[in-house]
């Protein structure tokens, strides 16, 4: 028995969630991958896999095998690709993963650039609201907006966002401007699913982090879909500042509540530790940490200059008083 082939087509059943797809993907007849699987499992001695006529899924003695698995084909591939040339230019897929706003905004564009600079590197990118588990899913670089807890993962700043609250001037002028968080039962709040809870929001107050509730008008599964109304003036809505940034570049909205912002959150790239880092990843990370770096700082330039909301009417009795003196 090949071990490293048996291994290889243990992963793809693993992945595949049943044998004929495995098999599909590996090009090779089923009962080979059927066999593999199977020799691996008696030369070790214990179950991998659950099989049923639905799918198969993985032991508790198989889901540890997977990943020591993957990491060794991996290592394996690395080394293939060392002698073959790739740690002299960058070549080969390069795997990247964000949260959906974010990297549909800015991660997107820097890859774009990436592809047009480097002809011999392709490029996966998965666009999903949830922790990707690196090792696990096989996927070499992630930006992450969150503090980053101790781990094995080597973490490179790119800057900050934070959570701001947002309306039309319309709709300030139209309703008033809220002076604390209590007074958001008395507006109308535009909820979305990025927000948890959906109908309470986050602030900094007498120097803790709470949540307020909020009386919601719309609740929607999209921050974009929660920013056009707010922009069209049905209320108020709480976003990051990178999703808050178009509208306030361009007028169309405009802060409140910003005493009782939460502190900022720390925007990262980050990657495995690994003893040879390979050149697609190299060279993806030097390419875009200035670029996306760059464009953070910009978001936090325009946030800083968009100082809190104060509507015509008390511009007009401030420049009155100022008249009199």
């Amino acid at each position: 028995m090949d071990r490293l082939e048996s291994m290889a087509a243990f992963v793809a059943v693993a992945k595949a969630r049943g044998f004929s797809a495995a098999a599909r993907e590996l090009g090779m007849p089923l009962a080979t991958i059927n066999r593999r699987v199977v020799d691996l499992e008696r030369a070790m001695g214990v179950l991998l896999l659950h099989r049923s006529t639905r799918q198969v899924v993985l032991t508790e003695v198989g889901q540890s095998f997977f990943v020591s698995c993957e990491r060794i084909l991996e290592d394996l591939r690395e080394a293939q690709e060392t002698a073959t040339g790739e740690y002299r230019s960058p070549k080969g897929t390069l795997t990247l993963t964000a949260p959906m706003g974010f990297g549909r905004l800015y991660l997107q564009p820097v890859a774009l650039e990436f592809l047009a600079a480097y002809p011999d590197i392709s490029l996966k990118l998965l666009l999903v609201d949830r922790v990707v588990h690196l090792l696990e899913e096989n996927v070499d670089l992630a930006l992450r907006i969150s503090e980053l807890p101790d781990s094995a993962l080597v973490a490179r700043p790119l800057g900050h966002v934070q959570m701001v609250v947002s309306a039309s001037p319309g709709y300030l002028e139209r309703r008033g401007v809220p002076q604390h968080p209590a007074e958001l039962l008395r507006h109308d709040g535009i909820a979305w699913s990025g927000i948890e809870p959906l109908n309470s929001w986050w602030f900094r107050d007498g120097g803790k982090d709470r949540t307020y509730p909020v009386h919601s008008r719309l609740s929607t599964t999209s921050a974009d879909s929660a920013i056009g109304a707010a922009r069209a003036g049905l209320g108020l809505v709480q976003t990051t500042s990178y999703q808050a940034e178009p509208g306030l570049r361009d007028g169309a909205l405009a802060l409140v509540l910003r005493e009782f912002e939460c502190a900022p959150t720390p925007v990262s790239l980050v990657y495995a530790r690994q003893r040879s880092l390979p050149l697609k990843v190299r060279a993806f990370i030097d390419f875009a940490v200035p670029r996306l770096a760059g464009e953070l700082q910009a978001i936090t330039m325009t946030v800083s200059a968009a100082k809190s909301f104060r509507p015509r009417r008390a511009r007009r009795s401030v420049a009155k008083s100022l008249s009199r003196e």
